[in-house]
């Protein structure tokens, strides 16, 4: 399936190498849009992007010393706030034939299902080891300290089903090369969306 170079260019798109759109083994991945500094014409910034970052609280040192957390606790008291951030994302994947939005544990399962009751898509956990009764299959990572695993329920996907993913950040970007990994396995096509501008932490 070329698991490997998907990952690649979804983690080239994502940290502002890619220019919009990416093909992978014949599949159209909308990616992270390239801004270049001398583009003529500049859109406007969102204006709900500011209420967004200023509700998200920064808890320095946490969970060890050096990490600046942001936690979105802050921004889930605030429904209008909260509405703002799921809508941004809808907005921008509506209409594009999206059958399944898959969230990953444990903030995916926050915006995801959101997002996808909004689009009118089935929803789709990935779950850490072991919390999913029935037949899955499985995915290692690896981790700047260690190894993880996220599980998905087979048969959750057809073939061929354009999936979206919804993940806090990419950091190293091995959880999300992992879920890209989980839904390679049966065959779908999938869209990488990465909640930014400090939304991680809860």
């Amino acid at each position: 399936m070329g698991e490997e170079a998907n990952c690649n260019a979804v983690m080239e798109a994502a940290n502002g190498n890619g220019n919009g759109k990416v093909k992978e083994n014949g599949h159209a991945v909308v990616a992270m849009p390239d801004v270049k500094a001398d583009d003529a014409v500049v859109a406007p910034a969102d204006p709900r992007l500011q209420g967004i970052s200023d509700a998200i609280r920064v808890v320095p040192h946490f969970p060890k010393p050096g990490i600046m957390f942001n936690d979105i606790t802050t921004l889930l008291l605030r429904p209008g706030v909260f509405k703002d951030a799921v809508d941004i994302f809808v907005e921008r994947y509506r209409g594009m034939d999206i059958a399944a939005v898959a969230g990953i544990e444990a903030r995916g399962f926050i915006f995801g299902p959101a997002i996808a009751l909004a689009i009118g898509a089935k929803f789709i956990p990935l779950r850490k080891p072991k919390k999913l009764p029935g037949e899955v299959i499985s995915e290692t990572y690896v981790l700047e300290y260690g190894t993880d695993c996220l599980e998905m329920h087979v048969g959750a996907i057809e073939p061929r089903e354009r999936v979206l993913i919804v993940d806090d950040l990419v950091a190293t970007g091995g959880t999300l090369c992992a879920a890209i990994n989980l839904l390679g396995f049966l065959q779908a096509q999938w869209e990488a969306g990465l909640c930014t501008g400090g939304v991680s932490g809860i």
